[in-house]
């Protein structure tokens, strides 16, 4: 599926760097998101771009290029020349590759130039209202007097939410069977009518059902309570240290983009993860904005890579 924007730039703009011999950009850039539109992913890409696009003085065109678990519009990214008019906006599961999507035609991490992470959503644990117990401390007692009643929904392989989940199983020693799910949707449903009973995902779509009342919200990756739902504690306070896994997005350039393309995309973006009118609008998405710039954000990325696939790979799990 394709689908482009266009997003004008108007307004203040950054000290040009030079690249290919002329100042960069002087013609517009597209930003492939490699999703349908309308998903959470499509949106901060949007609102990413257009603030971007007022920080560089330059256009940028929003492509939504999906299929194949988010691999055909990155493996678009990495065959286009590497002069910065071509990037990708993908969320966190873009860097675990093959550990995830076997047929996926690129190495996440040498193939790509990391320019800035973008923000990041905390995941939220719920529960079918009909599970036993009031909180997380009871109703985790609970599933643990019969473990073979209770199914734990992931809604995709090697999401921030199937990594949670699999840590939470081995920090808490329960041994429940899991149903991988194509997607938040139909993971939701299932969760809702009781088919499984427990659920971790973005905040984007989880907080909702918890303070509708429609699931059981036991507690929050974020390191704060949000305000958004300030009855739900977080995981250090139902007894999970450092358990602060949350989905996270990013902006990333063809390997071979020069550095001078890449220092004044970072600047770009240090500038919009302050921008009032992007952290009003990443606020009403439930975004919490960052601003780590390529080093920093290669660094993360690393770390993330080791320990998510070793989690992937203790729990037996086989990319499809």
């Amino acid at each position: 599926m394709k689908r482009r924007t266009l997003l004008g730039a108007a307004g203040a703009t950054l000290v040009a760097a030079p690249a290919l011999g002329q100042a960069y950009p002087n013609k517009p850039i597209r930003m492939i998101v490699p999703y349908p539109p309308g998903g959470g992913t499509d949106g901060l890409g949007r609102i990413t771009a257009e603030r971007l696009a007022e920080k560089l003085g330059q256009q940028i065109v929003v492509h939504n290029i999906g299929g194949a678990s988010g691999t055909i519009g990155a493996d678009t990214v990495r065959r286009a020349d590497p002069d910065g008019y071509t990037l990708l906006f993908n969320a966190s599961l873009f860097v675990l590759g093959k550990h995830v999507v076997a047929a996926c035609p690129y190495d996440p991490v040498g193939d790509f130039r990391q320019i800035a992470q973008a923000g990041e959503a905390p995941l939220v644990l719920v529960a079918n209202t009909g599970v036993p117990g009031g909180d997380f401390k009871t109703t985790m007692a609970a599933i643990a007097q019969e473990p073979k009643k209770y199914f734990f929904g992931l809604s995709s392989g090697g999401s921030a939410g199937h990594i949670a989940s699999l840590e939470l199983l081995r920090r808490t020693g329960l041994k429940l069977d899991t149903i991988l799910y194509k997607g938040t949707a139909p993971a939701t449903a299932d969760l809702l009518s009781g088919a499984v009973h427990l659920f971790m995902d973005p905040w984007t779509t989880t907080l909702p059902l918890a303070t509708s009342g429609r699931a059981r919200g036991l507690m929050v990756t974020s390191r704060e309570r949000t305000k958004l739902a300030p009855d739900i504690p977080t995981s250090a306070e139902v007894g999970l240290a450092d358990f602060n896994i949350s989905s996270w997005y990013g902006v990333w350039a063809p390997k071979g983009t020069p550095d001078a393309v890449v220092d004044r995309l970072a600047a770009g973006m240090a500038e919009v993860s302050k921008d009032p009118a992007f952290l009003a609008k990443t606020t009403t998405l439930g975004i919490v904005p960052t601003a780590r710039g390529p080093a920093e954000f290669a660094a993360f990325i690393k770390r993330e890579v080791e320990t998510n696939t070793a989690l992937l790979r203790d729990a037996g799990y086989k990319p499809e």
